[in-house]
């Protein structure tokens, strides 16, 4: 039976506001959330793609559910105690999908997990689309839609096409899944053949509105400034080209994204004087991300690398008194390899940069300085990784992953670092043992 979201096929997505559980009820739902993936990983290792008809149309359901652990040495790592070894790592998923005629297909996605302090397990509509294709070169969807930037933005909840437990954190934080992954809009999108041989030329351009979860790391983050947000979000617009060359194994490609975002929040007084609390808004004036990839396989080998830039230029007023601006350069590389040794053993590694600036002024500048010498730690993160994925079953793997890494880089864009969980400060230097296990159908 096929498989509901591919790679080339499904570029759908974006976690919509999230259902919020009862605070009481916290722990119980964590025990039930990992009973549920225990259960997946332990007890159905042969698990199958499931179906039934509907109307003469096969439809098609899909799911996925991931439990990892990870141990550092010395910092605690995306927002987890992991330097006393945490568990607190698991995500799953659950899909369903149709085609209603040969040329428009629908499909949906709940998606829930839990990463330390973020997610904490309120469960979201991931995905929601309806795809119709006109031809080749021409198709049109519209809904909850994945983003496609990059070689992996629209693809990061397919843990299973491949070997790292974690991708580059660099270009593909973990943290900040939900502020990439999709948007409530619409794609067009297509394929072109080139002529005299030149390969094939893809293309999608989209539209839509990003809501970030206020379970994610970037509310988290400004919550450690003094910022708790009630909203964060806008319009995003971008490009993705991507060439398949005549040189076989070989693809090159580029990715643009615009965004123009706006945030309520309640912000702490740091000065002490007057009401503890007052309002405040933010609102970008220049938001963009430029995103560059190539990708090359041959044989058991895969080769593949990106960078990416991210430009955040905002202001942030309170009773229409503009009190802080900022603007965030991040700029994020990785050079990567895997290998296949045997059927049920891939190893690989990759190098992965990463570099953040933040440039302050207004009256609250003093309370979020500028930092712009990323040479040291506090703005930079170098991570050196191993990993080797054995798959147990056809749809059950393990991974186990070291990163060796540099600098925590500590500025006003999350990057896996944070204060909250590491009230002794920072170290310079933190090796991370990962391991995890998913399964799916």
């Amino acid at each position: 039976m096929r498989r509901l979201i591919s790679p080339s096929s499904l570029r759908l997505i974006w976690p919509m506001q999230s259902l919020t559980h009862p605070s009481g009820r916290d722990r119980m739902h964590r025990q039930i959330a990992g009973l549920v993936v225990a259960c997946f990983c332990a007890g159905q290792p042969t698990l199958q793609a499931q179906g039934f008809k509907l109307l003469d149309r096969e439809v098609e359901i899909h799911g996925f559910a991931s439990e990892g652990f990870v141990y550092t040495n010395t910092n605690n790592w995306l927002t987890m105690d992991t330097s006393q070894g945490s568990a607190a790592f698991t995500d799953f998923g659950l899909n369903v999908s149709t085609n209603i005629t040969d040329k428009l297909r629908v499909g949906v996605q709940i998606y829930d997990r839990n990463l330390g302090q973020l997610g904490q397990y309120h469960p979201s509509l991931d995905w929601a689309v309806a795809d119709y294709r006109f031809k080749s070169w021409f198709g049109v969807r519209g809904g909850k839609v994945k983003t496609t930037l990059g070689l992996y933005t629209d693809t990061q909840d397919l843990d299973f096409l491949r070997s790292f437990a974690l991708l580059p954190q660099s270009v593909y934080p973990t943290d900040l899944r939900d502020a990439t992954i999709a948007h409530l809009g619409g794609d067009i999108y297509g394929n072109v053949s080139l002529k005299h041989r030149l390969g094939d030329l893809s293309y999608t351009a989209y539209a839509g509105h990003r809501s970030d979860s206020l379970h994610g790391g970037y509310v988290y983050l400004a919550a450690q400034y003094g910022l708790y947000y009630s909203r964060y979000g806008g319009l995003q617009y971008g490009l993705d080209l991507r060439w398949r060359t005549p040189m076989k194994g070989l693809l090159i490609g580029a990715s643009r994204m615009n965004e123009d975002i706006t945030g309520n929040a309640t912000s702490r007084n740091p000065s002490g004087l007057g009401p503890a609390f007052f309002p405040e808004f933010d609102r970008s004036k220049a938001g963009w991300t430029n995103q560059f990839y190539g990708e090359y396989t041959v044989g058991k080998l895969r080769i593949d690398s990106e960078y990416r830039r991210f430009l955040h230029d905002a202001y942030y007023s309170s009773y229409g008194t503009v009190i802080l601006t900022n603007m965030t350069d991040v700029r994020g590389w990785y050079a990567s390899g895997t290998y296949r040794v045997m059927k049920r053993l891939a190893v690989g590694s990759y190098y992965s940069r990463y570099s953040v600036t933040s440039v302050t002024g207004g009256p609250d500048a003093a309370y979020a300085p500028s930092q712009t010498d990323t040479s040291l730690p506090a703005e930079h993160v170098y991570d050196k990784v191993i990993t080797a994925r054995v798959d147990l079953k056809r749809f059950w793997n393990v991974k186990v992953e070291g990163h060796f890494m540099n600098g925590y880089g500590f500025c006003t864009y999350p990057d896996g670092f944070y204060p909250e969980v590491n009230p002794q400060g920072f170290k310079p230097n933190t090796n991370a043992l990962v391991v995890k296990t998913e399964v799916n159908f």
